[in-house]
């Protein structure tokens, strides 16, 4: 049978403890703030929160979990989209 001292039990504990704090650091909790001014209807509050939202870019993410995507698949669709931006500019300079 073999001892084992308490202070290698705590040092033990304190690696777990380490350890398991990584993850919670990469869990951030971010809320959405919509200052409201006196008298400003809650419609425009509303509007406001939605755009907001929107730039978070939660919803658009939440799609792309949903389904795999392969990365050859991503890289095609950046670069047409960076071809496509690129005649844009041609055209908007002509």
């Amino acid at each position: 049978m073999i001892q084992c001292s308490r202070s290698f039990y705590t040092f033990a504990a304190q690696k777990l403890i380490n350890y398991f704090s990584k993850f919670k650091e990469r869990e951030s909790i971010h809320m959405i703030i919509v200052p409201v001014k006196e008298g400003e209807s809650i419609d425009r509050a509303l509007k406001k929160y939605k755009r907001k939202f929107e730039k978070t870019g939660v919803i658009k993410e939440l799609r792309n979990r949903q389904k795999f995507t392969k990365p050859s698949i991503i890289k095609r669709e950046e670069r047409r989209k960076a071809i496509y931006i690129q005649k844009l500019r041609q055209e908007a300079e002509n």
